[in-house]
């Protein structure tokens, strides 16, 4: 799969780096989830979804601010109510979760396309979705090393794959077959990008690791 421990390490080391010139708000924010490799945009996620009690898919400035202090990230408040602002979009005094990963998420230019292959490759029925009865035949679970040694079954691992990608809002596998959109997939695969130099690398990466 593309998105290797090794690009994560290359990763988080350009986040920190880039970190400590960076002043815009929203990028500070994206360079610190990025420090903790492609999920980290998605483990934040994860953090504001525990603090939404009832389940709106919304934040007040507190939950906010809360949120990001209990992922461990260091904003001072004046910069938390400077990013609250600008992802309120509509001065509501909430933001929309969706929203928000949008534009924190890294900018895809071009890899986009490639990104898009990949998912419609693995998605053979064609519904929009990539479940576990996609990935058989188009992702080989017999190289896992848990398959290998009879820990895993081809269906753990096939989950566990599925589980890199699910949303941060509704983990579909405590509750039924997991399912992972075209949205998850590519917030997954611009967290990636972010430690790939340049368009060219990335788009041969998931080429070869996904056969296009």
């Amino acid at each position: 799969m593309a998105g290797t421990a090794r690009h994560d390490q290359e990763m988080k080391m350009e986040a920190k780096r880039r970190l400590k010139e960076t002043v815009d708000p929203v990028e500070r924010l994206r360079l610190q989830c990025l420090t903790r490799g492609s999920a980290g945009i998605k483990g934040l996620g994860r953090t504001f979804r525990i603090l939404d009690d009832n389940r709106n898919r919304s934040l007040d400035f507190s939950e906010f601010l809360r949120g990001l202090n209990d992922f461990g990230l260091l904003v001072e408040k004046n910069e938390a109510q400077t990013l609250f602002q600008t992802f309120d979009r509509d001065g509501n005094g909430t933001i929309d979760f969706d929203e928000f990963l949008v534009t924190l998420r890294p900018p895809m230019s071009k890899p986009q396309e490639v990104v898009m292959q990949a998912f419609h490759k693995l998605d053979k029925s064609g519904d929009g979705v990539i479940t576990v009865d996609d990935l058989r035949g188009v992702y080989n679970a017999k190289f896992h090393p848990k398959y290998q040694n009879g820990e895993w079954t081809e269906d753990q691992v096939f989950r566990t794959f599925l589980d890199n990608f699910d949303s941060p809002y509704d983990k579909d596998g405590n509750f039924g077959p997991l399912k992972v959109t075209l949205d998850e997939f590519m917030n997954y695969y611009s967290g990636v990008s972010a430690s790939i130099d340049t368009d060219v690398y990335f788009i041969v990466m998931m080429r070869n690791a996904w056969k296009l």
